[in-house]
């Protein structure tokens, strides 16, 4: 399993948590919710991440998510404050190079759960 570059993204990043829900909702205005499937696995992350970087920086980065695109494979990666990596996949990126070797990259990782 690859891991992505160590590049670190600009702070100020954005954190989704998406857990994973069903709901039922009874005639007289009761609902029921619950958690679906595995309880380690119910609260996937979402990083929205910018890596504003030199220009070598970026093509690193880029040639990794373009491998990554052509594999369909996830990507070991540590969030910026958090302890440990988890498994994530990039399903969209832009970049932008706003000055000369200077470029800006914005990805969304979504975390995945594969064996």
């Amino acid at each position: 399993m690859a891991t992505f570059p160590s590049i670190n993204p600009k702070y100020g990043q954005q954190k989704r948590s998406t857990p994973i829900t069903r709901t039922i909702r009874f005639a007289d205005g009761y609902e029921h919710r619950i958690l679906f499937g595995l309880a380690e696995h119910q609260n996937p992350k979402v990083y929205n991440l910018t890596f504003e970087v030199s220009q070598t920086d970026s093509d690193t980065i880029e040639t990794f998510l373009d491998a990554r695109a052509n594999d369909s494979a996830s990507f070991t990666f540590t969030p910026p404050g958090e302890s440990s990596a988890s498994q994530y996949v990039c399903e969209s990126w832009n970049k932008s190079i706003p000055y000369l070797n200077r470029a800006t990259i914005q990805a969304t990782f979504r975390e995945v759960f594969e064996p």
